[in-house]
């Protein structure tokens, strides 16, 4: 094919795109009738990101039960309205109770509401999908979405409850902090309040991966930078709060990942810890140092082609580990499976050097191919347990177990999930708990999320990266050591009402059982309570009566910041926790459940116990509704207690229509042409100081180094103000008498009256910290304010900042599209009003403000003297502050670029113009405040 027969030539190609665009300009600027200027496009492009203010979370545990308030502030600096979203990961098995919108002076609530019965299904695909999707380990995606008006704020408040649960012989609270750009006043705090007592608590390091290890050992390296832990034996409370300059070390998107705490309680051996409170009862049993039982464990493995590459070889290292961890007593066998069925042997076999080697070698063996029949290799491996079991004489209790790791979907043989689950169910007969493993992104997670559901075992996903085999590890040893087994807990039928799941037919080392309860009879003072299970060869009975304490006062359950209804008081923690077992449970019920009524049954029961409690569950749906605003509405509304959204499931809520109008906007665009006065900083830096009562301008260089800190103004100790400016170097230009050149890359200014704000201005930003850290971007105007103090911004001009109206600095930006090796953008500094500023000020600039100067050796007008000849100079004397100093006579354009300068220059690096010498006026750090000249506080902020 030729290319000058099927193809344009580059450059006809090039001309033909070159007139369109011009003719699409054409026609765009004929339809608005003016052509846009330059600035304005610019603007189009760059529109300024909504900034977050404040990020904070609170955790209150108590009893294991989590309480937990996210509170998030929005800054809309633009010019126009933008929809702003708020974004938080909370834990899978948590519900939100409330969430909560403040919009200006208006505050939108959220309430929890029945859902349409045959909506009910299509959310809990929506959060499954979103499980899926999310990537991490049990974690869903809150999301809420409002149009602030422009230099408006918003606050978002969420909150969300959940039970932790024991897994290797720890609870786990995580709280994810991504807030997605980096905040000026973030906080994490988390208090712990168990009665038994706190034991082994720690913090791990900040986690972003995608599920966490195998829990054998530590996690990482210790709690991140600022974290402060106080702990005494029943009270803990962390507090994680890194400044600007810590987040951004450790992620500059503002990811920062997952804060995790890690914790356990001291227990009695004997039937456990129950508490009750107010009519409600809750029982934690967590027996240790209890002999294992024996396990009779099928490993079955999907060897399809889908599992090519890194799943299965991290799948093989992993079962080598497993295997090596088996104990003598137990008995195992492996079946691969693909479109074919693969046993290793035709029954369990002992645990033996030689089995496990040999059922290595198989492992090893197993090459990927052809397509997944799940339902297959489910019946195959429990067909084998349920054959060891019938024939053999078993004297000791053993617990039979089916670990199955697979990748994908059933392809081959039955693929219709009922008929799966129904196989396995009437297979297992309630004798076989099956353990389900989920590998990579495109697995049937629902599937086998029932299949151990409805068959006494766990489910959990791994994703295919480089900790796979440890993700694989960690849950085969939360599963290791079975300690009991068919265990019942009774209590006195006529005293105790709605008590959650009392059967269980494992119990495993390191994890927990949870029941809940109502008591008939609140006045009763004690609760009979009797525990019955198998271990090894005899059969356990704990029995115990628990005195019933009358309620306690000193402990708060943080509360949601809903108003009270019907007068009822809001419930106690053990109530809390009642409700969300119950929940959890009915919906596990509906999930299983296969006889319709039966199905609507439990979901009607579901909804009402959601709707009564403030849960968003599958059932409930939640709307934000126009509420009345308090005058104290942070703390009204929950920004330091608890606040609820539709399950917990991802969420879009967007608030637009009338009722939801833009602020006022700014009223004038700052004039970027602003009038400057002479007096100022610029450049390579020449620094030039204007004494008008003289007629007088006077101009000295300083010859810095990259890196250094030089103040400027120094009035700390009266007016509180300093301005330091630190510079940046760059090659000089060829044929130059310098080596380099410096230039300020940032000013920075330290306010401390009437309160202390700090702003660092460079080319591309400007910082304002004063209590609500606000970054404002160079390329865009805007005017902000508070208390005195104004920053205003000209879009790629300069920045003007006011204080108290009696003092005033102009900060030029000098930006170069293209700059040549020795330029670089850089910032000028200038002094338009010092009125403000007291009789001590000092600094390289400030110690000229307050004095006056005068020429000695001239004949003529010192500010307008004789233009020399060619190869002469003009020169004279400068008296100032008692100094005489040589200076001469030159003119120069100030780096405004707008007006000539003439000023008397003095040589030397001004050695004998200013107070003492160059090395006095290097600061330590950009906000550092000491003075060598006169009264000043001590180096620091």
């Amino acid at each position: 094919m030729s290319r000058g027969t099927h193809h344009f030539p580059r450059r006809r190609f090039l001309d033909a795109f070159r007139w369109q665009v011009r003719e699409w300009w054409r026609w765009c600027t004929q339809q608005v009738g003016l052509r846009i200027p330059r600035q304005v496009r610019l603007l189009q492009r760059l529109k300024t990101k909504p900034l977050m203010t404040e990020f904070s979370v609170k955790s209150t545990i108590i009893s294991r039960y989590a309480f937990t308030t996210v509170a998030c502030r929005m800054l809309n600096r633009g010019s126009e309205d933008q929809e702003v979203t708020f974004q938080m990961q909370i834990p899978a098995a948590a519900f939100i109770t409330n969430f909560t919108v403040l919009l200006g002076d208006k505050v939108y609530q959220g309430e929890i509401t029945e859902k349409e019965k045959r909506s009910g299904d299509k959310v809990k695909e929506k959060r499954n999908k979103t499980v899926e999707d999310n990537g991490e380990k049990g974690t869903e995606t809150f999301r809420a979405s409002v149009v602030l008006p422009s230099k408006d704020k918003a606050a978002f408040l969420l909150s969300y409850e959940e039970l932790l649960q024991r897994r290797l012989g720890k609870y786990e609270h995580v709280v994810s902090v991504r807030p997605q750009q980096l905040v000026g006043r973030l906080t994490v705090e988390v208090t712990v309040m168990e009665r038994p007592g706190i034991a082994e608590l720690e913090v791990l390091g900040l986690q972003n991966s995608r599920q966490r290890g195998s829990g054998r050992g530590p996690d990482d390296s210790g709690p991140p930078p600022s974290t402060v832990i106080n702990q005494n034996e029943t009270f803990a409370k962390v507090v994680f709060k890194p400044t600007v300059v810590q987040q951004a070390k450790i992620a500059q998107n503002g990811i920062l990942g997952d804060f995790i705490i890690r914790y356990d309680v001291n227990r009695e051996q004997s039937i456990g810890d129950i508490q009750v409170l107010d009519g409600y009862f809750v029982h934690y049993f967590a027996p240790k140092d209890l002999p294992p039982l024996p396990k009779n464990v099928v490993f079955v493995l999907d060897s399809s082609a889908s599992m090519v590459g890194t799943k299965l070889r991290q799948t093989k290292d992993a079962l080598f580990t497993i295997l090596h961890d088996l104990r003598p007593q137990d008995h195992f066998n492996i079946v691969g499976f693909s479109n074919r069925i693969k046993v290793w042997k035709d029954h369990l076999v002992s645990v033996t050097p030689n089995s496990i080697r040999d059922g290595k070698v198989y492992i090893h063996h197993m090459s990927p191919s052809g397509g997944t029949d799940i339902n297959g290799a489910l019946q195959r491996g429990i067909q084998l347990l349920n054959d060891y079991v019938a024939h053999n004489d078993i004297e000791d209790r053993s617990v039979s177990l089916v670990v199955f790791l697979t990748d994908g979907k059933p392809t081959v043989g039955e693929t219709h999930t009922l008929k799966i689950l129904n196989n396995t169910r009437e297979a297992a007969r309630g004798r076989v708990c099956i353990f389900t493993v989920g590998i990579g992104a495109d697995v049937d997670f629902k599937l086998l999320e029932k299949l151990s559901l409805e068959n006494c075992g766990l489910t959990r996903r791994v994703h295919e990266d480089h900790d796979a085999r440890a993700q694989l590890i960690g849950f085969y040893d939360e599963i290791r050591t079975p300690l009991l087994s068919d265990i019942r807990v009774d209590y006195p039928r006529g005293l105790v009402e709605r008590a959650t799941r009392t059967l269980f037919p494992n119990y495993f080392n390191g994890s927990e059982i949870v029941i809940a309860g109502k008591l008939v009879d609140r006045t009763m003072d004690r609760l009979h309570v009797e525990v019955t299970a198998s271990n090894s060869k005899k059969f356990v009975v704990l029995k115990k009566d628990v005195p019933v304490e009358p309620r306690k006062v000193g402990i708060d359950v943080p509360q949601s910041p809903r108003p009270r209804g019907r007068g009822q008081e809001e419930p106690n923690h053990l109530e809390r926790l009642w409700s969300y077992l119950t929940l959890k449970e009915l919906l596990s019920g509906w999930l299983q459940s296969i006889e319709e009524p039966e199905k609507e049954r439990l979901r009607q029961e579901a909804q009402a116990l959601a709707v009564n409690h403030h849960f968003l569950a599958p059932f409930t749906s939640m709307t934000l509704k126009s509420a009345p605003r308090t005058e104290t509405p942070e703390a009204a509304y929950g920004m330091s207690s608890t606040p609820t959204a539709t399950g917990p499931e991802t969420m879009m809520q967007s608030l637009r229509g009338t009722h939801l109008q833009p602020g006022p906007a700014v009223k004038k665009p700052y004039n970027p042409r602003i009038k400057i006065s002479k007096t100022s900083a610029d450049g390579d830096p020449h620094f030039v100081v204007d004494f008008p009562l003289s007629n007088l301008t006077v101009c000295f260089n300083i010859d810095g180094e990259p890196g250094h800190i030089l103040r400027l103004v120094s009035d700390h100790a009266d007016s509180g103000v300093t301005v330091n400016g630190e510079l940046i170097g760059a090659p000089a230009p060829p044929n130059g008498h310098k080596k380099q050149r410096t230039y300020f890359r940032t000013i920075t200014i330290l306010v401390n009256k009437p309160e202390r704000s700090y702003l660092e201005i460079t080319p591309s930003r400007v910082i304002v910290d004063g209590g609500d850290r606000l970054v404002l971007p160079c390329n865009q105007s805007t005017i902000v304010g508070r208390r005195g103090l104004e920053v205003s911004v000209s879009a790629n001009a300069n920045v003007t900042v006011s204080i108290q109206g009696t003092v005033a600095f102009v900060i030029l930006l000098h930006l170069y599209k293209k700059p040549a090796p020795y330029q670089r953008n850089h910032l000028g500094f200038y002094i338009a009003n010092s009125q403000g500023l007291s009789g001590n000020c000092h600094g390289l600039l400030g110690q000229f403000l307050k004095q006056e100067a005068r020429l000695t050796g001239l004949s003529k007008s010192p500010a307008h003297p004789p233009v020399p000849e060619a190869g002469e100079r003009s020169e004279a004397v400068l008296e100032v502050k008692g100094h005489q100093v040589p200076v001469v006579w030159k003119q120069r354009r100030i780096y405004n670029g707008e007006e000539q300068v003439d000023c008397w220059f003095a040589r030397n690096n001004a050695a004998s113009l200013i107070d003492g010498e160059y090395k006095d006026y290097l600061a330590a750090h950009p906000f550092d405040s000491e003075t060598t000249f006169g009264p000043g506080p001590s180096r620091g902020l």
